[in-house]
């Protein structure tokens, strides 16, 4: 098989890849819907159940007294859901990443070197250590919750950078030719997947708090599928976990890069806009991580610096790189 044919097969695998995560995305919005509906469900068994142990439950002719009465648990109105739409869309998920990641490596094999020299080879691999994140945190935490939102921004990002972004295969740039490239730019797309993981239970709970301040209030709240997730305490743990993993790789990502800066240009530091953008986002998560740990920052300020933070690193890939001139104008855009 020739090279452009290696290529062109690689493009396909990654469209078929981009087309399972929509549909994954699909099954997990139908997984929420069901989510919601159960949480209706339980509401309405937990009412019968007051109903019952306050009024007292008749039994032949005898009334038992309310403090004998057999309780109607919620569990036996509305069992615990089996998830099965959580489980098809992850099986979709695991099936999309198989076909993300044998794009990625025939890319790889049809450059000759690691993919992931210009924006579309960046989207490519960042995209596929995002996924890889979420499923390998599935093993010890249920964030099936967290799929609609994961998948959305595969389909986004990777989508939008096979469209906008895609260019044919050609040889390295000199200051690229290292084995810092493939150091540096893997540990900085992995951080960013913890990054984005952090941003998304962060929004959940966001709108947690929103619905905890509403019934705070004396406000009527809809049950929906937060009923069925984790309280805002928790998802923001969970964030910051994530977060700290995150900016540790982000940390090793600059010294790194400065060490790779000091090999290519003869200077560790010069305030390129890559460089200054990536301190940046060093700056946010350490102000967040800073703030949450010693001047107890809880509940919206974390979580705002959560989003702030990932909307950078967003921020640096895209516009940065396509708009900015500087030495790490690699996007490989004419």
């Amino acid at each position: 098989m020739s090279i452009a044919d290696l290529e062109q097969l690689s493009r396909l695998t990654i469209w078929t890849a981009i087309a399972i995560y929509a549909l994954a995305f699909i099954v997990y919005a139908l997984d929420i819907s069901k989510r919601a509906q159960l949480a209706v469900e339980r509401k309405d068994a937990v009412v019968r159940e007051r109903v019952l142990v306050g009024a007292g439950v008749a039994s032949g002719d005898i009334t038992v007294p309310a403090a004998s009465a057999p309780v109607a648990r919620a569990a036996d109105v509305a069992p615990a859901p089996r998830n099965v739409y959580a489980r098809i869309a992850t099986s979709l998920m695991w099936l999309a990443f198989l076909f993300h990641l044998g794009g990625t490596v025939m890319r790889g094999f049809a450059a000759g070197r690691v993919p992931w020299s210009n924006m579309y080879e960046f989207a490519m691999t960042g995209t596929l250590l995002i996924a890889a994140v979420y499923l390998g945190v599935l093993f010890r935490h249920d964030l099936r919750y967290l799929g609609t939102f994961i998948s959305g921004m595969l389909v986004l990002l990777l989508g939008g950078s096979a469209v906008g972004f895609y260019v044919a295969i050609t040889p390295l740039s000199d200051p690229l030719k290292s084995p810092w490239l493939v150091i540096h730019v893997f540990v900085a797309t992995t951080a960013t997947a913890f990054f984005a993981l952090a941003c998304g239970l962060s929004v959940l709970q966001l709108a947690q708090m929103r619905r905890d301040s509403k019934r705070a209030s004396g406000l009527e709240v809809k049950h929906s599928f937060l009923d069925t997730i984790p309280g805002a305490d928790k998802l923001e743990g969970l964030a910051y976990r994530f977060t700290i993993i995150g900016f540790i790789l982000w940390t090793f990502t600059l010294i790194a890069g400065s060490i790779w800066a000091n090999d290519a240009w003869g200077r560790y530091w010069g305030f390129d806009t890559k460089e200054v953008w990536t301190f940046v986002i060093w700056v946010l998560y350490a102000g967040y991580i800073h703030a949450r740990a010693t001047r107890g920052w809880r509940g919206a300020r974390s979580a705002w610096l959560s989003i702030i933070g990932f909307v950078a690193v967003l921020f640096n890939f895209t516009i940065v790189n396509m708009f900015f001139k500087g030495l790490h104008a690699y996007s490989g855009l004419s």
